[in-house]
């Protein structure tokens, strides 16, 4: 055999092992060493989806996905047609069962440019209801990105919204969008959630999110070319590369397909068959991120916030049923309390000796309260961060309501 025949060989071999080892790639190898969460911990996140439902629903009142909100509990609704090009629709709604401001943000169509915006202008942040209620921030898709980082601007700038506490402050970030670098990822663990459905695609995958719904190419061929890219990008650059964005926060992964030979499991499963009682895993990784793509038949389907309200409500229902309280005592609670924060402490650690740019060792802080607590800016004057992102991206119009620099410059440009 020639050179030329035996390289040939060799290269025909290596790419059908790597062939081979990615078909065979599912999703809960990404958090198979992870610890199961607790029903109490899991709970509210079914209630999150569900918020979420509500502002795709057409009409409240008569729902086309089940179950839905209590219309009388909306203190706000806007769609489309009414955000005047300044934010995306999103659903204000009052949990008062749970005693819980639960501010709801859609995934978004990328024909609009206001699906860009960060929900700046509203006065959501006034304890109308109550010291005792949180605000909770949730949002599905790219909206989980808007979630997400309001949640970030929110804790560090609690003195604009009646000086709510850090602890009653949370988003739940439902098939996101990777919105953080890896530093803001761990730092804010404590006060975001992410919800991942198996082998969802957009937590996967590092290609800006214009062009994967913008390609010529199809998305299942697009993603294939993302995940023969990131095979030759090593763990390590990946870590240092203070550019790289990554899931935010907690990551909750409900897994419901456990067999390695997928093939004949996927021709089951692309009718939502075949599918096992779902489990959820839940840890603060630094390393393993949900670094590698995975290629099903369910890297888009497991998108859906309705199978994953519906799976995450099923998950839900099966921890009920082992026999672990929804509710635990005391003592029990104050554990996992306890628990959650030193997940928290360790996952900060691990990214200060891994050198994350940024990266701060939770022993240079003197609290948890005090890791996002950074509130104000160093500028002259003592502006808040707040008043300087609104000052960057908007004006004030005559009538004082807030109007997008961009706007007026493509406007004066027309």
């Amino acid at each position: 055999m020639s050179v030329a025949g035996g390289l040939e060989c060799v290269v025909c071999v290596g790419c059908s092992r790597w062939a081979w080892k990615r078909l065979n790639y599912v999703g809960t190898y990404d958090s198979e060493s992870w610890p199961l969460s607790s029903a109490a911990e899991f709970a509210p996140i079914p209630r999150a989806c569900r918020a979420i439902l509500g502002v795709y629903a057409d009409d409240l009142a008569d729902p086309s996905f089940a179950p839905s909100l209590d219309p009388s509990s909306i203190v706000k609704r806007v769609p489309y047609a009414d955000t005047h090009r300044r934010c995306p629709p999103y659903l204000i709604y009052a949990d008062r069962p749970h005693k819980e401001l639960v501010l709801a943000i859609r995934g978004l169509s990328l024909t609009r440019n206001s699906d860009y915006m960060v929900l700046l202008d509203d006065g959501l942040g006034m304890q109308e209801l109550g010291p005792d209620y949180k605000l909770v921030f949730a949002g599905h898709s790219l909206g989980s990105g808007i979630a997400a980082l309001m949640t970030v601007i929110v804790v560090n700038n609690r003195d604009q919204f009646g000086g709510i506490p850090r602890s009653h402050i949370h988003g739940y970030a439902v098939a996101p969008a990777r919105c953080m670098s890896l530093n803001l990822a761990v730092k804010y663990a404590d006060v975001v959630t992410s919800v991942i459905l198996q082998d969802d695609f957009l937590p996967r995958t590092t290609t800006p999110l214009q062009y994967i719904f913008g390609s010529i190419f199809c998305l299942p061929c697009l993603l294939f070319f993302a995940c023969l890219r990131d095979t030759f990008i090593s763990e390590k650059k990946k870590l240092s590369d203070p550019r790289r964005l990554y899931t935010p926060g907690r990551i909750y992964h409900i897994v419901e397909r456990k067999l390695c030979r997928r093939m004949i499991l996927d021709v089951l499963v692309t009718c939502r068959c075949g599918r096992l009682p779902p489990e959820v895993r839940t840890a603060i990784p630094v390393e393993g991120r949900f670094e590698h793509l995975v290629l099903s038949c369910n890297t888009t389907s497991d998108h859906a916030i309705l199978w994953i309200e519906r799976e995450a409500q099923k998950a839900a229902d099966l921890m009920q049923e082992s026999g672990e309280p929804t509710s635990p005592p005391q003592k029990q609670k104050m554990e996992r309390i306890h628990s959650l924060e030193q997940e928290h402490r360790i996952a900060l650690e691990r990214a200060e000796t891994l050198k994350i740019p940024h990266a701060v060792a939770p022993t240079e802080e003197s609290s948890t309260e005090s890791i996002a607590s950074d509130n104000k800016s160093s500028n002259s004057g003592g502006k808040t961060k707040w008043d300087e992102l609104t000052e960057n991206l908007f004006t004030k119009s005559a009538s004082g309501s807030l109007v997008l620099k961009k706007d007026i410059l493509a406007k004066n440009g027309d």
